[in-house]
C-alpha cells in the first residue's frame, strides 16, 4: 500500500524547478523527494510526499499528529531500506 506522508526537508538541491530534490526526514528516516510540485518549500518546511514527490505543504503540528499516528500502526518501518 502506498501512502503519502509528511517530512521535514532538511536539505535541497538543484536550481531548475523540474529537477529540484530534497533530502526528507520522515521521523528519523531520511530519503530523497522531488520538489517541482511545491516550488515554494524551503529547508525547515513540512511537505507531504507520495511516490518520491513531495505534493504540498502541511503545517509541523499536522505532520507530527501524522507521525503519532504512523507509529502507533507501526508503518514507519516500511520506509526502512532491506537489510542483508
Amino acid at each position: 500500500m502506498c501512502l503519502a506522508i509528511p517530512g521535514k526537508i532538511m536539505s535541497i538541491s538543484g536550481e531548475d524547478p523540474l529537477e529540484r530534490t530534497g533530502k526528507i526526514d520522515f521521523g528519523g528516516i531520511l530519503k530523497n523527494a522531488n520538489l517541482a510540485c511545491v516550488p515554494e518549500a524551503k529547508i525547515g518546511d513540512y511537505v507531504i510526499v507520495h511516490v518520491g514527490f513531495a505534493i504540498s505543504r502541511v503545517d509541523e503540528e499536522e505532520a507530527h499528529k501524522v507521525f503519532e499516528y504512523l507509529k502507533e500502526m507501526e508503518s514507519l518501518d516500511e520506509l526502512r531500506e532491506p537489510g542483508p
